[in-house]
């Protein structure tokens, strides 16, 4: 479960709903929307702190690193990635080909600059 959590935040990171500074929810908070134990989310996050994704502010909480990790280009692809292979998969069970899922993503991409709302926020954690 840790790993999902890891997860789907690099994926919010990745896609924008997350950005630098931006706070992420407290352990307990998210341990109790999530029906896990706290050290559960608390392994995750010091995962993503050793990784240099987020950095721990003592008193205040833990927040998306100002500065992203140094392979953050790689691991930004790596996710995009693995995101990409699970749409394709599921789209291939519905009988959609690639370039269905192409056409719909393209429809539904936030213009640059502007920060993705509705589906993909941090209540998504949840439905993993």
């Amino acid at each position: 479960m840790f790993r999902q959590i890891v997860d789907e935040i690099q994926r919010c990171v990745a896609v924008g709903v997350l950005r630098a500074g931006d706070p992420l929810t407290a352990v307990r908070t998210l341990a109790a929307e999530l029906g896990v134990n706290a050290n559960t989310v608390q392994h995750a996050y010091r995962t993503l702190e050793q990784q240099g994704a987020v950095e721990v502010r003592r008193g205040l909480g833990t927040f998306i690193a100002k500065t992203p990790p140094k392979d953050s280009r790689a691991r930004t692809q790596a996710v995009a990635r693995q995101i990409a292979e699970r749409m394709l998969r599921e789209g291939y069970r519905h009988g959609l080909l690639a370039s269905d899922l192409m056409t719909a993503l393209k429809e539904i991409a936030p213009v640059p600059g502007e920060r993705p709302s509705g589906p993909g926020g941090q209540e998504d954690i949840k439905g993993r």
